[in-house]
């Protein structure tokens, strides 16, 4: 994919419609012009609900704001009534182009950046605020890409699949509470906006989208994401299994005794000739009281304990 750069645009080499309909492309549900298909893009057409989207960011006049997934503009350009810089990151060639010429000549273009590429290997710049009806197919990496950027940015609003969202939003104990949900709360608070409906998209997505809040704590806990990722990894596999039945996966046992070793290895302690490490971990996860509890019922907090635990012990997940 190409490097997220930045660009001036012109219209010159846009296929028009007459020809995308002639290479077979719908001109009913889907848009001729764009790759909305391709990019897992739907754009938002209802401008009620955009303005509403734009108004939960309480955007203040010296924010700089990034954009992900502008499409041909329509959030982009209530942003910049309010904000003093739009960054928008936008995959398709033609529709920033679209964007482009939205505000050509206004002094709007002046305040925004339009940059083409893939946002998950950009370089990210300065912001305050992310705003995003965010594509499909970086729903996930666009979380963790936002919240792993420094400085920390102040909210994201961004707009989800529903059941994506609701996995976000979702508690303890609920059928949605799942690893996506333990990592991106330890690192976050997240609320649910609003619903919006299907048919408020061109093309029409097969099912309803959500807005969800995303404030980043700060400061950040004090944990590697590999090492908490790592260990909610193996207890959400079988998310219904206790926290010992998942540890006695294949494999489990062998690749924490090969990490305890390496940092033996790097701290300078000895490697006990003959130790059980089975039995080690096995003691540690019944003196901590976790060993018949299970991921789907378990808190962020009770994660963070356990991880500690086993760092106590010299047992790392990554």
């Amino acid at each position: 994919m190409p490097r997220a750069t930045s660009e001036k645009f012109t219209r010159t080499h846009q296929p028009s419609a007459v020809a995308s309909k002639a290479k077979g492309e719908a001109v009913g549900g889907r848009n001729p012009l764009f790759n909305t298909e391709r990019f897992g893009q739907h754009i938002l057409k209802n401008p009620g609900v955009a303005r509403d989207i734009v108004d939960k960011a309480n955007l203040r006049p010296t924010d700089r704001v990034l954009e992900v997934g502008p499409g041909t503009g329509n959030l982009t350009v209530l942003i910049l009534e309010k904000a003093k810089q739009v960054t928008a990151i936008e995959m398709d060639p033609r529709m920033a182009a679209e964007l482009s010429k939205r505000v050509q000549g206004k002094p709007e273009q002046r305040k925004l950046n339009i940059m083409i590429g893939d946002f998950v290997k950009a370089d990210l710049p300065y912001f305050d605020v992310c705003i995003s009806n965010t594509p499909y197919q970086i729903s996930s990496p666009i979380i963790f890409r936002l919240l792993s950027h420094r400085p920390l940015f102040r909210v994201a609003i961004l707009m989800f699949q529903r059941e994506f969202a609701m996995r976000l939003v979702a508690q303890p104990g609920t059928s949605l509470w799942s690893r996506l949900s333990v990592n991106v709360q330890l690192y976050a608070s997240v609320d649910h906006i609003r619903k919006v409906d299907k048919a408020n998209f061109r093309p029409a997505p097969e099912v309803d989208s959500s807005v969800v809040r995303i404030v980043p704590k700060d400061p950040p806990p004090p944990v590697k994401f590999e090492e908490f990722d790592g260990l909610t990894r193996i207890l959400f596999t079988r998310r219904n299994k206790t926290v010992h039945a998942n540890f006695q996966a294949k494999g489990v046992y062998k690749m924490l005794e090969q990490n305890w070793k390496t940092w033996c290895a790097e701290t300078g302690q000895m490697v006990e000739d003959e130790v059980n490490f089975k039995e080690r971990v096995d003691q540690l996860l019944e003196e901590t009281g976790y060993a018949d509890n299970r991921a789907a019922k378990m808190s962020v907090d009770d994660f963070l304990k356990l991880l500690s635990a086993f760092h106590d012990l010299g047992v790392h997940f990554a």
